[in-house]
């Protein structure tokens, strides 16, 4: 099967059937520097146009290896950026499937420009489209950034992605450390699911229906769940979120982002009554299908974690989605490694709840410790309603640790200064009292709890002092 079949094939095989309508099929290269002849087959190295995803109109463009290897010119870029354009003017997703050899070297200055265009269509069109990028083949150079720029991207199991090829890196080697493998690049937080063609075609079909076609667009639909279903087992997977999200969304679908990357916190989406939420959950430890704890994570914030967590606030905020959040966090991760960033990384952590106008919803689930508590979507930085379970707690120390700074009596005075410290500074109790919680709830009530929620704040509207944008 030739590479051109396989670029078509791709969006055939997302898209619903007979919806794919291809614009630009004509186009053709160009430059003839260096002896190059001109390229017989039309396109350019990239099939171009829209079509349906469950009815949903969609821009994809499928890169063609087998016309100059896919490689990005002059023309090619043309056509992408005439692509986006249409997608910003109609408020549509983009979809990108990448399988190129990158920049067409005959092509010089021509090439690199045509990269810039790319960029500054991928920049308008953030926040105002979802973007999503899917990498089947070679990602690599310059055209690693057409990934980066946009929100989401998924890899397949056998694809590259890279700036520098791993022999080019001095001290390593491909077989020593495939630095472009898709394992590799789902660690260190490059892409968002990892996995074959049929898989990555589901996940996107997901995404396009659970997400909002733009940012006026509204991101809710029919449910088919029980509005009221308990969520007996909520309780005992405080320490693993990723499974109590299985239970609280609707008919059981959460859809994970990065899960290779930060573990301690999980990110992704679910719809609570039919409404699109971001969700965002501090993992303390794993669990196994059988129920059986397989890891544990530190239970502090991290940097990575932060900046994981940070960056689909931002997301949801420029999409009009509603944000809920799971904290269970001990204060801040203390390692040599972490201090080198956890600072810069929680304040833009902070800066991204504070600067979100959307619905915001904090679930206190286990212990909400030190600044961290203040940084995990808290009152003070404006959620606008904070829900607890009975046993969970809030505070600067625990007890134990602050009754020795506090009183210096016998161990018995110093164990009733605990005791009185933990009930007064503490408790969930004392935090509602004080008005920093506004509900404490059962475990099992959660989603019914999170769904009432999410529609009281469906009219919310709330102005931000007037600027062009945060800096932090």
């Amino acid at each position: 099967m030739s590479s051109s079949s396989i670029a078509i094939q791709r969006i055939h095989s997302l898209l619903d059937a007979n919806s794919f309508v291809e614009i630009g099929a004509l186009v053709r290269a160009r430059a003839t520097d260096f002896n190059t002849a001109p390229v017989g087959e039309a396109s350019d190295g990239v099939i171009t146009g829209y079509g349906l995803i469950d009815g949903r109109l969609v821009y994809i463009y499928s890169q063609n290896a087998d016309v100059a290897g896919g490689s990005i010119g002059e023309m090619h870029a043309k056509k992408i950026v005439k692509l986006y354009s249409l997608a910003i003017k109609t408020g549509a997703p983009v979809i990108g499937l990448i399988d190129s050899a990158g920049l067409r070297l005959q092509e010089g200055m021509d090439a690199l420009n045509a990269f810039g265009l790319i960029y500054a269509q991928q920049a308008k069109a953030s926040g105002i489209i979802p973007q999503i990028s899917v990498i089947f083949g070679s990602c690599g150079g310059g055209l690693a950034l057409f990934p980066a720029m946009t929100d989401f991207t998924l890899m397949e199991n056998d694809a590259k992605l890279f700036v520098n090829s791993p022999n080019a890196l001095a001290g390593n080697r491909e077989e020593a450390d495939d630095t472009a493998a898709a394992a590799f690049k789902a660690a260190c937080g490059d892409v968002d699911f990892v996995g074959t063609q049929e898989e990555i075609m589901d996940q996107i079909r997901y995404l396009i229906n659970i997400l909002p076609s733009n940012n006026e667009d509204e991101s809710s639909g029919e449910c088919s769940d029980d509005l009221n279903r308990l969520c007996p087992f909520a309780e005992a997977f405080t320490e693993d979120p990723l499974a109590a999200l299985t239970e609280i969304a609707d008919n059981s679908l959460f859809f994970e982002m990065k899960r290779d990357y930060a573990k301690e916190m999980v990110t992704g989406f679910a719809r609570l009554g039919g409404t699109t939420v971001g969700i965002i959950a501090n993992r303390t430890a794993s669990f196994n299908e059988n129920g059986v704890k397989s890891a544990e994570y530190t239970k502090g914030l991290t940097t990575a974690g932060c900046r994981k967590a940070a960056a689909l606030v931002r997301f949801c905020d420029a999409f009009e989605i509603p944000v809920i959040t799971l904290t269970n966090a001990a204060g801040f991760a203390a390692t040599k490694e972490e201090e080198a960033g956890i600072a810069s990384a929680a304040g833009q952590l902070a800066a991204a709840f504070a600067c979100a106008n959307v619905p915001r919803i904090n679930v206190i689930t286990g212990r909400a410790a030190a600044s961290a508590y203040a940084v995990m979507n808290s009152c003070a930085l404006g959620a606008d309603l904070t829900f607890a379970y009975r046993g969970a707690s809030v505070g600067i120390l625990e007890g134990k640790y602050a009754a020795p700074i506090l009183c210096s009596g016998t161990a018995q005075e110093i164990a009733r200064t605990a005791r009185e410290y933990d009930d007064l500074q503490n408790s969930i109790e004392s935090a509602a009292a004080r008005g920093y919680v506004d509900q404490i709830i059962r475990p099992e009530d959660v989603r019914k709890q999170l769904i009432g929620a999410v529609e009281v704040l469906y009219s919310k509207r709330e102005a931000l002092p007037s600027r062009k944008h945060a800096s932090v």
